[in-house]
């Protein structure tokens, strides 16, 4: 079941997102950046400071009452941001993913929103193309990867996000 989470899930969900894009518990699914990146992908800091800007809204798609996949969705002057888009890594290529992606779409038409954007570390290559085979595209836009006190780049080569966008 896909809900609105609550300030009350953000220790199930900083649990969830760090395992699916860190450490070792990520290498069980195939969208870990535990290759690229070594430390964790959130802290529950940051999930606070999501929830409490009215622009953002995080899904959970709920399976006897444990939380097992999520996105995040941030409303925009015209398109809807999607990021930290997450499946248990033992339940990935379930069908969630795609579950939260069409639940994403269908928040975004309800805000009257045209587009969905998101970014994707460039080096991702099997998640960008996962992402074009649902229907966004690359729009040529780049971005430096950002610095963070909570993670630390790993990866020989230098990262970079790219943008991806569908039209809805």
């Amino acid at each position: 079941m896909i809900t609105k989470a609550t300030i009350e899930d953000i220790p199930a969900l900083t649990i969830l997102i760090n395992s699916a894009y860190r450490g070792e518990t990520s290498k069980k699914g195939w969208t870990t950046e535990a290759h690229l990146l070594e430390g964790k992908r959130t802290d529950e800091q940051e999930m606070t400071e999501i929830f409490l800007d009215p622009k953002n809204t995080i899904l959970k798609f709920t399976e006897n009452d444990k939380i097992i996949g999520s996105v995040l969705l941030v409303e925009k002057a015209h398109q809807l941001y999607l990021g930290m888009l997450t499946v248990s890594p033992e339940l990935q290529n379930s069908g969630i993913g795609k579950k939260l992606l069409a639940e994403a779409e269908n928040h975004a038409k309800s805000l009257g929103l045209s587009s969905i954007i998101m970014t994707v570390i460039s080096v991702r290559e099997e998640l960008v193309a996962w992402y074009k085979r649902h229907g966004y595209v690359d729009t040529g836009k780049r971005e430096a990867f950002p610095e963070s006190e909570i993670h630390t780049t790993v990866s020989a080569e230098p990262l970079e996000f790219i943008y991806l966008e569908k039209s809805i």
